[in-house]
């Protein structure tokens, strides 16, 4: 992670017990839809936007909030990539319907619209808040980055980048 980037000092930098415990991990597979066009333009944090399906088992599943975990995507079945998802309806944004937003850890060249993604969820972050500031929204993103970063290390978290069904 860039130094640059400032994190929430108020945050702590790892969430979640030592090893997976229920309800995780929780799998779901769905299509990369367009979403809202700021992602990457605005916050400079690029999303894969779930579609439809994936969302309606996320929710019937989880509270709205902020979660970690991995995903691959359809092209390169070969790579999974650690990510942090944000479900729920964006207060800062007003959204007038739910969502869950993607961001992979990667640096893609190209979209990659209307593509399978896999995900498995694998714990939870904090809940979705409103934020005084664009600034301060993205102070946050950067520490959820951060923190699924460092939560995903330990080693029931790692396993799950082995577990079959990003392989099917």
């Amino acid at each position: 992670m860039a130094n640059s980037k400032q994190l929430n000092p108020n945050r702590p930098l790892v969430v979640g017990p030592e090893t997976l415990q229920d309800p995780y991990p929780l799998k779901l597979a769905g299509t990369v839809v367009k979403g809202f066009g700021r992602g990457s333009k605005e916050l400079g944090i690029p999303t894969a936007n779930l579609s439809n399906e994936a969302l309606d088992a996320l929710c019937s599943a989880f509270d709205t909030g902020v979660y970690y975990g991995w995903t691959c995507i359809e092209a390169d079945k070969s790579t999974i990539y650690p990510m942090v998802m944000s479900l729920g309806w964006n207060p800062y944004y007003n959204n007038e319907k739910r969502s869950a937003e993607v961001h992979i850890m990667h640096n893609f060249e190209e979209d990659f619209y209307d593509t399978g993604i896999k995900v498995i969820v694998a714990g939870y972050v904090r809940a979705e808040q409103n934020y005084p500031s664009l600034d301060a929204l993205i102070e946050d993103i950067n520490t959820d980055i951060e923190v699924a970063r460092q939560s995903l290390q330990r080693p029931a978290y790692q396993d799950l980048k082995e577990d079959p069904f990003f392989k099917n």
